[in-house]
């Protein structure tokens, strides 16, 4: 007797794609939101740290000069409260 073949599967039920662009839309917002708040944090540092580095090298500038007491070059009033009695 002649063999028959078992019949050939010509197709497959898939489920329907579906789109979920509510879900879409909020997980673009969450990763937008978290490197925005990335980028923040790190702006916030690096600020604080230029300005931690100026006003430490504006303490060195300043404890390097030398004060030289020199007489005042305006003439004295006798009103001005520096005056010399």
């Amino acid at each position: 007797m002649i063999e028959q073949a078992p019949p050939a599967v010509t197709w497959i039920k898939v489920d329907k794609p579906s789109l979920d662009i509510v879900g879409l839309i909020l997980k673009s917002l969450g990763a937008t939101s978290l490197l925005a708040l990335a980028a923040l944090l790190l702006g916030v540092l690096l600020g604080l740290n230029m300005i931690r580095r100026r006003r430490r090298a504006g303490q060195a500038a300043q404890s390097h000069l030398t004060r030289l007491n020199l007489p005042d070059p305006r003439p004295p009033t006798p009103g001005r409260p520096d005056a010399p009695i």
